[in-house]
């Protein structure tokens, strides 16, 4: 790597960096996003190169030995161990993406960009895989399905089993960022994204290996996507029609976050009670009173009670929705349940 030139595309550089160009005082310019098959895409990649991985270890160990074979290689061959992921393989990320929706939207995806993304990674590839792309390329209709179907099982092996909590952490640093845009707006929000993100002249800028590029998102905005499996850097998304999209590492991921959702009620249920540590587990979707009630098992009175100590806390908001009264929890209620992992 000279560090006496330019940068050049495709070449590694310490200047590579993509400038997403944004109005410092406009909020509604950023929105936060999740994306089921971003997250899918990386775990294939930790599966395949675990040394370079070891927050994920404790979910690694649990994993391994249930993964489906020939749908995991067929995933693997697809997005390969680094660089490019070819854009079909995750729809646009938004805040209640699914990993059914992601599914159903990688079935009915356009063929015609498939091809486009499949003459990339060929280009990009070598060897057996590069041959195997060629044949995907020329009839994707079939690697679609095949795709899908090799997406749907590596899923239920792999991601299926603790996507509550990698849920639970994306949305905890989803309401610790916007948390940060209240507060300090959008350059104090993105200063403290990762140490590859800055902000400068109106721009979020990401430092890169391999590509640099200048985004006009001013009209467009800027989607933010936090990630679990991906610890290791930001990725980002640029190419029309997606959205202008910058990938980060999520807060709080110890090697400890895949346990199970039973322990870490028992851990804050010394500290608040069981009752009171149920309901602010459940708290990461909206809910009515009678709602914490029917989940916690107990009088929708007493649910009232813990939901008004909770609240008092500051672990839980409480909002009207026409008649009802909807309970979430807060920032801090996310950080305390992002703690216990």
């Amino acid at each position: 790597m000279n560090r006496n030139t330019g940068p050049v595309e495709g070449v590694e550089h310490p200047d590579h960096r993509v400038e997403f160009h944004l109005s410092p005082g406009d909020v509604e310019a950023v929105r936060f996003g999740i994306s089921p098959g971003h997250e899918l895409a990386h775990a294939v990649r930790v599966l395949r190169r675990p040394e370079a991985h070891p927050l994920q270890w404790g979910w690694l160990r649990a994993v391994r030995e249930r993964l489906p074979r020939e749908e995991f290689a067929l995933l693997a061959t697809v997005i390969g161990d680094d660089g490019y992921l070819p854009d079909f393989l995750t729809t646009a990320p938004r805040w209640d993406l699914s990993p059914e929706g992601e599914l159903d939207e990688l079935r009915i995806t356009p063929l015609d960009p498939m091809r486009v993304d499949f003459g990339k990674m060929v280009r990009r590839s070598t060897g057996a895989r590069q041959r195997a792309l060629g044949e995907m390329q020329g009839k994707p209709a079939r690697a679609r399905s095949m795709i899908a179907d090799a997406w749907s099982a590596v899923w239920d092996a792999a991601l299926a089993p603790v996507w509550p909590q990698l849920e639970r952490l994306l949305r905890a640093d989803i309401a610790f960022r916007a948390q940060r845009i209240a507060t300090g707006g959008i350059a104090g929000m993105a200063g403290d994204l990762h140490p590859q993100v800055t902000w400068g002249e109106g721009a979020v800028r990401v430092s890169l290996r391999r590509h640099s590029e200048q985004v006009d998102c001013r009209g467009s905005g800027l989607v933010l996507v936090p990630s679990v499996m991906s610890s290791w850097g930001c990725m980002v998304l640029t190419e029309p029609p997606a959205q202008p999209t910058l990938f980060y590492p999520a807060r709080g991921v110890t090697a400890g976050w895949a346990r199970d959702t039973a322990d870490i009620e028992e851990a804050l249920g010394a500290l608040l009670g069981p009752a009171r540590a149920g309901i602010l587990i459940r708290a990461g979707t909206a809910r009515t009173t009678s709602q914490v009630a029917q989940d916690a098992g107990v009088a929708v009175s007493t649910a009232s009670h813990h939901l008004t100590v909770l609240r008092g806390a500051g672990l839980i908001g409480s909002e009207r929705d026409g008649t009802r009264m909807l309970h979430l929890r807060t920032p801090l209620g996310e950080a305390m349940v992002g703690a216990v992992l």
